[in-house]
């Protein structure tokens, strides 16, 4: 069952659900509320001949992507993000799903920036119960235009969800307390 704005108030209110800093009276809609850009971008180095086998004993994705990206810090006055480019950001927000809440959550896009080509995940919107942390997204600008990115603005929303019981155990997976860096 998907939270309305009032229980999620609500879970907020109870500490079920933490969002640090607290979402502004404007961040929500009927069934969700939206979250900030972190100035931090992670931009994948081009030409570098890397090819990634995911399946290599020792695998580790954080350890990969800290070797081919750079980090970039999004000035005042934005970033243009081009046509057809992978980024990794950060939402300002900490976030955690206490698992005595029984919520799990996804993160989604925006629908007037969805509308320009901006995703802001590949395919991995679930935030699991238990999760405490940033939330990093996978942005893609699949449109025709560069779109400008400004630390601070709405750049996605989450969706709260009840879950059927407590699980047995929280999210403890490799990206349990990420933050931007």
């Amino acid at each position: 069952m998907i939270l309305t704005d009032r229980e999620i108030k609500k879970a907020l209110a109870d500490r079920l659900i933490v969002i640090d800093p607290a979402p502004t009276s404007e961040a929500y809609a009927s069934t969700s509320v939206d979250l900030a850009l972190d100035p931090l971008l992670k931009i994948f180095r081009t030409g570098t001949g890397v090819i990634i086998d995911p399946g290599m004993p020792g695998y580790k994705v954080m350890e990969l992507l800290n070797g081919v990206t750079d980090p970039h810090t999004i000035p005042a006055q934005g970033w243009d993000f081009p046509p057809g480019k992978l980024v990794l950001g950060w939402t300002k927000e900490r976030v955690e799903l206490n698992l005595k809440g029984k919520v799990a959550a996804r993160v989604e896009g925006k629908s007037g920036l969805a509308r320009l080509g901006l995703g802001v995940h590949v395919t991995a919107p679930t935030i699991h119960a238990g999760f405490l942390g940033t939330i990093q997204l996978e942005m893609m600008n699949h449109g025709p235009m560069h779109i400008k990115l400004r630390p601070g603005m709405a750049i996605c929303q989450l969706i709260f969800e009840t879950t059927k019981g407590m699980p047995q155990k929280a999210y403890k997976g490799q990206f349990s307390g990420q933050k931007a860096k």
